[in-house]
């Protein structure tokens, strides 16, 4: 059985030559409600949280559509990317602002357009998730959005079914501090500690999480995705962004980032993610280590505290609006 872990975030903030870079920005009347990323060095993977197929635009550099890879499957409310190192499309069809969903799933796609559906089931009630960490052996973890800071972090009991259920299983939270980074539909005391998305490098050795103001960057040297959220992460401020829930990293540890929004601007930090080991004649044959202990709480890093439970049910209720903003639909 998985050991769930309390991690307190000591983030460290990242040098001040770490500042996002404007590459270019979204021109394409499409990409209006951007919500997930994935990057393998030579093209931008970009996904909406709307839509009647589960589509993904393939981007260039400089932000044009090369390229549209779509599948018949129609999602409900797709709120994140990953990218698979046989080039694998997952949607993380796991948004639930209602919380009323019975079942969540991850679509894959291939870039031939072939999709499937994974059911998924929380073993604790309905949840809002808003990032996916997929790990390089192909395991996929969700991260939940929460206003008073704890996220969940979900995996597969066991190997995905299609079209399921699998049931999930509770593995790990980790506790975010507000940052005062401005940015996001919501006050920055709240929406500094919403988590809105999440990337794992090419290689698996990096982790990134993201809120609507910041990224916090994990080392994962061995790939293993829990035992890197367990360590104190560099904290990237990407200040502004009108709605930032989409984030990515580059095979050379770049990030990059980009919010809803037509006209939204493609943003890089560079130098902050470690550079990819050189390569090496011995391989680890141990596989991830899913039980651990819990990690103790560290020392604030001079940032604000933790929202108290008694957050006022004003600011609450604003997020929660601005949540509901989307229009509802029926599942099929």
């Amino acid at each position: 059985m998985a050991v769930a872990t309390l991690a307190l975030l000591g983030a460290v903030l990242a040098p001040g030559a770490a500042e996002p870079v404007e590459r270019c920005s979204l021109g394409d009347e499409r990409l209006t409600e951007v919500s997930g990323m994935a990057a393998d060095g030579d093209r931008w993977y970009l996904v909406n949280d709307g839509g009647r197929k589960s589509t993904v635009y393939v981007l260039t550099r400089d932000c044009a559509v090369a390229e549209v890879v779509s599948g018949p499957t129609d999602p409900y409310d797709v709120e994140d990317l990953a990218r698979a190192a046989d080039g694998t499309l997952w949607l993380a069809d796991t948004g639930d602002n209602d919380k009323d969903r019975e079942t969540v799933a991850l679509i894959s796609l291939t870039p031939a357009g072939k999709t499937a559906v994974h059911r998924l089931t929380y073993p604790d009630g309905p949840k809002d998730a808003e990032a996916l960490l997929l790990s390089r052996d192909g395991v996929p973890h969700l991260v939940t959005k929460n206003p008073f800071g704890t996220a969940d972090i979900y995996r597969p009991k066991g190997k995905l079914a299609s079209p399921g259920p699998t049931a999930l299983e509770h593995v790990g939270s980790i506790t975010l501090r507000p940052t005062g980074t401005k940015g996001g539909p919501v006050p920055p005391s709240v929406g500094s500690v919403l988590v809105t998305g999440g990337a794992v490098s090419p290689d698996g050795t990096v982790v990134v999480l993201r809120t609507y103001t910041d990224a916090y960057v994990y080392s994962a040297p061995d790939g293993d995705i829990l035992a890197a959220l367990r360590n104190d992460p560099v904290r990237v401020a990407l200040p502004n962004e009108q709605q930032g829930e989409a984030i990515a990293v580059e095979p050379d540890g770049t990030l990059v980032s980009v919010s809803e929004g037509l006209g939204s601007p493609v943003r890089t930090v560079s130098g902050v993610a470690p550079a990819p080991a050189p390569p090496t004649t011995t391989t680890t044959t141990s596989p991830p280590a899913h039980d651990k202990t819990a990690a103790p709480a560290r020392e604030d890093d001079g940032l604000a505290t933790i929202p108290a439970i008694g957050v006022t049910a004003v600011v609450v209720g604003v997020l929660l609006l601005v949540m509901h903003r989307r229009t509802t639909r029926k599942r099929s």
